[in-house]
């Protein structure tokens, strides 16, 4: 069964978390600060993190800030914070999913499951995928190997999120796409999220290309043509 590295200061949540996850078969570590987490995160040993985003000596986002630059393990953020701000900072920092505080036990086992199922299915399609064609539409050229993109000519720098999005919507030019269509597709098939922070998203690749790039389409969703 996998193992997964809990980082959280509070002992009480810690040790229950800690409990459900020997309970469901998982192997477990814990942390219970910033800096001790981020040591033991990068051992290897690890197939997932929870990651608190309040912790000493080193918060949340910087221990996955400094992860992201050494290994790409799945991390859940844990926070107490609940503004869109918040939770699209962690997700361009690197994070694969968030939940709000309190939560039910229930659903972190439930995003834990398919964050894991995605990366395995991640691996498997990695083996055996031929390379990939460039995607281009609007003056967009996107690469999904060296995740290289420009528009009309000059390079265009993106976050993750913001990479998998617009690659999604090229995957699909000329198909509108609704928020629930994308979320399902950039954030997995079960992921709980709001439907508003692919607007967010929208919004910053258009500030970095060209509001003509990704067409609205009232009511339903977004399209490139």
């Amino acid at each position: 069964m996998p193992n997964i590295l809990i980082i959280e200061d509070e002992e009480k949540i810690s040790r229950f978390v800690e409990l459900e996850l020997s309970h469901e078969g998982y192997g477990t570590g814990k942390a219970m600060d910033g800096r001790a987490g981020l040591e033991e995160a990068l051992t290897g040993k690890y197939d997932l993190v929870i990651l608190d985003i309040m912790l000493p000596e080193l918060s949340g986002i910087e221990v996955l800030r400094r992860l992201r630059r050494e290994s790409n393990v799945p991390v859940i953020l844990l926070t107490a914070r609940d503004s869109v701000t918040d939770k699209v900072t962690g997700l361009d920092m690197g994070a694969n999913d968030y939940i709000t505080k309190p939560f039910a036990i229930e659903e972190l086992l439930a995003r834990i499951r398919v964050i894991l199922r995605n990366a395995e299915a991640a691996g498997e399609e990695r083996e055996k995928k031929p390379a990939a064609d460039v995607l281009e539409a609007g003056g967009i050229a996107l690469n999904p190997e060296s995740h290289l993109v420009t528009y009309r000519g000059e390079p265009v720098e993106l976050t993750n999120r913001e990479f998998i999005l617009l690659r999604i919507l090229l995957e699909n030019r000329g198909t509108v796409m609704s928020r629930e269509k994308l979320l399902s597709e950039a954030w997995g098939y079960d992921y709980y999220g709001e439907t508003n922070i692919i607007d967010v998203y929208v919004r910053y690749i258009r500030q970095k290309t060209s509001d003509d790039v990704i067409r609205t389409i009232r009511g339903v969703g977004y399209m490139i043509e």
